[in-house]
């Protein structure tokens, strides 16, 4: 029996191996060996009672174990490292081991006995057991049945909080954070605080039916809150709902739930705050406490055995941390705009009518139909009942009656041509107030939907040669006479094309006659 125990208290008391292995009796190349694989797997002194020097051969040496049976050895180290990589199951590992056996002429150990093998070994060396759970894969979320208290400071009332609760499966680490509300905004906030406690993403997100993260969840169908749906795409991660009535489907938290409400909730029954953020430093204080506690059954704690064997798993943050949202419904209005929070935002005319949902954001409010972004505004604040209208948003003659102003009218105008720009001027001028100009203006504008801007300037150019007082009457009767006037013309000219229209005729002289005259 080697004496495994002596052979590290003198290597920690500073012996030489040389002078080890004369005092244990063993040679040098197997006390270099045993303190080197010690030091692999953290194995250091003072030891605890129950290390003997049985259980610190089985440690160190997992392999003697299967050398008496004849069965080819397991790597328990590498079977555990290599159960972290995504897509990595016992069953392919043990396939594997079966193969290396045929190779080397061995006798493979079942899988049942590969399976109960490896369970001993990672729950008596690991602090995780990675058959269940794989490290950074998942994230279960809750809130604690039971509620922590704030204290007014005018009226001494208690205020109910609310203890949100996310726990990895793996190393069972555990973030809680203090509410004063269990609405939409707290849920997602708390997320992201958690994803910063941990400093990683994980794959998925295991929540609950709550309204606040489900929509609707039957057997065929999944509808998750807008808010909440965008939340887990900003972080790249997918949010999977426990089944209805079925708490195994997060059993880590479940479990949490009840620890933590004792280690934390209840072990601040007497403690007075009167704000959420004293209450959270004092959870906060609790939750380190509670992550650094020993494990009962194993060696380590939550927190070093997600720092060992987790946190490399976690996908990285984003650069910036997601900014909330918040979704609404809204129906357009027949002026086209919506009304969100009593103030008012245009879309598209041709979505009258229609229901479209609204994100909104601090600085920005977007409109989407059939999951497609139809118009965005930046968000009004103050005075209740402000509009933002896009001109683009207008049918035609809205847009025609907005941009009635002297310096459009004068634009247009001279679009049209220099005769046009005279008239115009002279009826800016003319009026004794702008109102009643633009009017005017606003009709002589609605010619260009039947004339082309030619027969416009043509017929300002006629009506400036008859009268130095060109009205808008005077130009429509001009413009209608001239319409007339070209289409009789039309109808002449092709009248008489038709008439000519004979090609070449071969006359009496071409056939030895004579022409009558």
């Amino acid at each position: 029996m080697i004496h495994y125990q002596r052979i590290l208290e003198l290597h920690d008391e500073g012996i030489s191996f040389r002078g080890i292995a004369a005092s244990t009796g063993n040679s040098r190349q197997k006390v270099t060996e045993i303190i080197q694989r010690a030091e692999k797997k953290g194995l250091t002194c003072p030891l605890e009672e129950e290390m003997t020097n049985q259980w610190i051969e089985d440690f160190l040496f997992p392999e003697k174990a299967f050398e008496a049976s004849g069965r080819q050895p397991m790597n328990f180290d590498w079977i555990h490292g290599e159960l972290s990589k995504p897509n990595v199951t016992l069953s392919l590992l043990h396939h594997e081991y079966e193969a290396e056996c045929r190779a080397n002429n061995k006798i493979p150990y079942s899988y049942r006995s590969f399976l109960r093998h490896y369970s001993r070994y990672a729950d008596k060396y690991k602090a995780t057991l990675r058959i269940r759970r794989k490290p950074g894969e998942i994230m279960e979320v809750d809130w604690a049945g039971s509620t922590a208290f704030v204290c007014d400071r005018d009226t001494g009332e208690k205020i109910k909080a609310y203890i949100f609760i996310a726990t990895l499966p793996c190393s069972l680490l555990s973030y809680a954070e203090a509410t004063l509300s269990m609405d939409l905004h707290s849920w997602i906030i708390a997320h992201r605080h958690a994803y910063e406690y941990f400093g990683g993403v994980t794959q998925i997100v295991v929540p609950d039916n709550l309204k606040t993260s489900v929509t609707k969840h039957t057997r065929k169908e999944l509808i998750l809150n807008p808010a909440y749906r965008e939340m887990a795409d900003y972080y790249h991660t997918v949010v999977m709902p426990a089944r209805v009535r079925t708490p195994k489907d997060k059993a880590s938290v479940e479990s949490s739930v009840g620890i933590l409400s004792t280690w934390i909730i209840a072990a601040l029954r007497n403690v007075q705050c009167f704000s959420v953020d004293e209450l959270n430093e004092e959870v906060w204080k609790k939750l380190e406490e509670f992550n650094n506690r020993s494990f009962t059954r194993k060696k380590g704690s939550r927190f070093s055995a997600f720092e060992e064997e987790e946190k490399f798993a976690l996908s990285p943050l984003p650069d910036r941390p997601y900014k909330m949202s918040e979704w609404k419904t809204a129906k357009v209005r027949p002026d086209y705009h919506i009304s969100v929070e009593s103030m008012f935002y245009s879309v598209p005319y041709e979505y009258i009518n229609r229901q479209v949902e609204v994100k909104l954001s601090d600085d920005l409010v977007e409109i989407f139909f059939n999951h497609m972004r139809v118009a965005s505004h930046k968000r009004l604040y103050g005075k209740f009942g402000q509009l933002s209208t896009t001109r683009d948003h207008m049918p035609d003659h809205h847009k025609l009656f907005v941009d009635q102003t002297p310096e459009a009218a004068l634009d247009w105008a001279e679009d049209i041509g220099s005769e046009t720009l005279t008239i115009v001027r002279y009826i800016l001028d003319s009026y004794q107030t702008e109102k009643q100009a633009l009017h005017s203006i606003f009709s002589l504008k609605k010619f260009e939907q039947r004339y082309s801007k030619y027969e416009i300037e043509r017929a300002c150019k006629m009506a400036l040669s008859m009268t130095e007082r060109p009205t808008v009457k005077v130009l429509q009767t001009i413009l209608k006479n001239n319409k007339k006037s070209d289409a009789e013309q039309e109808q002449k000219r092709r009248s008489e094309n038709t008439k000519n229209n004979y090609g070449f005729t071969r006359g009496a002289s071409y056939y030895g006659g004579k022409d009558k005259r």
